[in-house]
């Protein structure tokens, strides 16, 4: 299913927000891919609205940002609830890109070291230094219990629902996640991108 962001933003971002917290609650096993921004379960306020903020203008959508931050946060409480799992794979650019202003992306690095103790929570990071990738940089996905993937393109979501396709993203992510780091050398890569800021 191929679903433009103009006919899902028409309103406004919250209400696109608030339409995922159900699958987001549902869920046992998340897994997730992300090379350009820090997935939007483990973003804080500031580095969201910021990030929601360009997309409203990018798209031309009615600026709703303030209510569309808080029902992000509200998807977010997944991460403390339940039994839900979460395995999710950003790119060390990620860490990098500058979303908000110095301090908004301070407080998001600094959050980010908090959530990889959450014992719900694996955080990978592909690090620069990755050798022979045999797996290129994709577009962010979810995978949501092998059953769906959720693609974003510029223009567009893409849903995924049959097997061959969801099968393919599980592929690609298990492949991406040879090439992660984790626990002290994941860590490593979010403290260093944390001073480069200062």
């Amino acid at each position: 299913m191929y679903l433009e962001w103009k006919r899902l933003q028409r309103t406004g971002l919250r209400r696109l927000q608030e339409a995922r917290i159900p699958l987001y609650e549902r869920t046992k096993l998340h897994r997730g891919y992300a090379s350009h921004v820090v997935p939007g379960l483990f973003q804080t306020p500031a580095y969201a609205a910021a990030l929601l903020s360009s997309v409203s203008r990018f798209h031309g959508t009615p600026d709703d940002t303030a209510e569309a931050v808080d029902a992000r946060m509200a998807r977010a409480r997944v991460l403390h609830e339940g039994t839900h799992r979460f395995a999710l794979l950003v790119e060390e650019a990620v860490l990098r890109y500058q979303v908000g202003d110095e301090a908004a992306m301070a407080g998001q690095l600094g959050n980010l070291l908090s959530i990889m103790s959450l014992p719900a929570v694996s955080l990978g990071i592909i690090p620069f230094a990755a050798r022979e990738r045999g797996m290129w940089t994709l577009e962010a996905f979810d995978i949501f219990d092998d059953q769906r993937v959720h693609v974003e393109l510029l223009t567009a979501q893409v849903t995924l629902t049959a097997p061959g396709e969801v099968g393919m993203y599980v592929k690609a992510w298990t492949e991406l996640r040879e090439l992660a780091v984790y626990g002290a050398s994941a860590r490593s890569l979010v403290s260093k991108a944390l001073e480069a800021l200062s």
